[in-house]
């Protein structure tokens, strides 16, 4: 264990991509078994962790919310957001936010909104008087709400890895997922006078407000046909994922016209890279998880922690605070795939429901996307707009506290999580 921790946590240091260092520590710890009887493990393993239906469910979302980015859907989402809430003060943040719910239920991903709001609102929200690190901070705490509420990459790993119910999870993603864009409006509204954020021009139009919802209503039905295929039962998570690049097509291609054939080869390359760097994660970490289960370390780390305490409460706690602190140096895909076969037996050892202990330990790692020193979405951010890292997240803390706060609500309050999916019968 020493060696293998050794080599993980060197080449880390050492700055090789999270996938290959999980793949070498795997085969580190396969060889320290049993020499090379043990290597046919390695490509067993590899294939075997990709080998499931349900993450073909992501390449589609993964290039459905391509689509939407370069169709335009995106700017027509947020004028129906200004349209809602663009009069109050800090009109532009509030407007971040609601937008960031809407295309929440489209891509699934932090990255693509925190790419997709960087070049949009962000500059438009420097041009009406916001300072360049509030607008990425805004746009930053947002951006988690993407893959917080339906659909989500990060459930359909988790379910496929851990046999939870992936609608079960889309469902009780919904109420934590609104629940941060509550509170980082009331953040923005407490904001509002003491940095003299912008007011908005004129009040609420019901007329305005109609029409940018006739402009955007083809892009708002796309996550109600999404979600309602899924929990309705008429579809699976991987089907729906089809239906909604169909759709984005249709809408993209064949009715805004604002999509070439040269545009389409571009998002399938992006969509083929992404997914390559995603699976590579997952199958070098099918290596990992192996040897740590063939010598129970998932049982010995549950052992640690159950002789610390035996209140569910502070295990709670213990959880919440590992998964934070590993969200601060490592790749959320990468620790969730590590920590989930850790974690989700201990959360039944101690009576969590297994979706809500899932909403519990993604949400913990989607808050890790916005806090330095890793976190994709500032990474993207930065490079975006061109601001640095460290104002961004000096902007940045009411929003992380705020969203810390959630967590640790939704991670004690099981009703709250799962009144969705019991509604629905999950």
């Amino acid at each position: 264990m020493i060696t293998v921790a050794i080599v993980f946590f060197g080449l880390l240091l050492l700055g090789m991509p999270i996938g290959y260092v999980l793949g070498v520590a795997g085969v580190t710890g396969l060889l320290q078994l049993g020499g090379w009887n043990f290597m046919a493990m390695a490509p067993k393993r590899f294939f075997e962790g990709l080998d499931l239906f349900t993450f073909m469910a992501m390449p589609f979302f993964i290039l459905a919310g391509e689509i939407m980015n370069r169709s335009g859907i995106t700017e027509r989402l947020i004028g129906f957001a200004e349209a809602l809430v663009g009069y109050l003060r800090g009109g532009l943040a509030h407007s971040n936010m609601v937008a960031s719910v809407l295309f929440a239920g489209m891509t699934g991903a932090a990255v693509s909104d925190a790419a997709a709001f960087g070049n949009t609102l962000v500059p438009a929200m420097v041009r009406k008087g916001y300072s360049r690190p509030f607008a990425c901070a805004v746009t930053a705490a947002g951006s988690i709400i993407g893959p917080t509420i339906p659909p989500s990459n990060l459930m359909v790993i988790y379910g496929s890895l851990m046999g939870v119910s992936i609608a079960g999870l889309f469902a009780a993603g919904i109420i934590p997922g609104l629940l941060v864009a509550l509170l980082c409006m009331a953040v923005i509204a407490a904001l509002g006078r003491r940095l003299r954020l912008p007011k908005g021009e004129g009040g609420p139009s019901l007329r305005l407000i109609l029409r940018s919802f006739r402009s955007s209503l083809l892009a708002i039905l796309m996550p109600l046909i999404i979600l309602g295929g899924i929990l309705g039962g008429v579809v699976t998570p991987t089907e729906a994922a089809a239906i909604a690049v169909l759709y984005a097509l249709v809408v993209g291609a064949g009715i805004y016209r604002s999509i070439s054939l040269q545009d389409l080869g571009e998002m399938l390359v992006r969509t083929a890279r992404i997914t390559g760097v995603v699976f590579l994660v997952i199958a070098s970490a099918s290596i990992l998880g192996w040897w740590m289960t063939f010598n129970q370390i998932p049982q010995a780390i549950a052992a640690a922690f159950l002789a610390l305490s035996h209140d569910p409460q502070v295990i709670i706690a213990l959880i919440l605070g590992l998964l934070l602190l590993v969200g601060l140096f490592m790749d959320i895909n990468a620790a969730l795939i590590i920590l989930a076969p850790v974690l989700a037996p201990l959360t039944v050892t101690i009576g969590m429901d297994p979706v809500h202990a899932g909403i519990m330990i993604i949400l913990a790692l989607n808050i890790s996307l916005m806090t330095p020193p890793v976190g994709a979405c500032l990474f993207v951010l930065s490079s975006v707009t061109g601001e640095s890292i460290e104002r961004i997240s000096a902007a940045l803390w009411p929003f992380i506290l705020v969203e810390v706060g959630v967590l640790f609500l939704v991670a004690y309050w099981g009703d709250l999580t799962l009144y969705v999916p019991r509604l629905l019968g999950f």
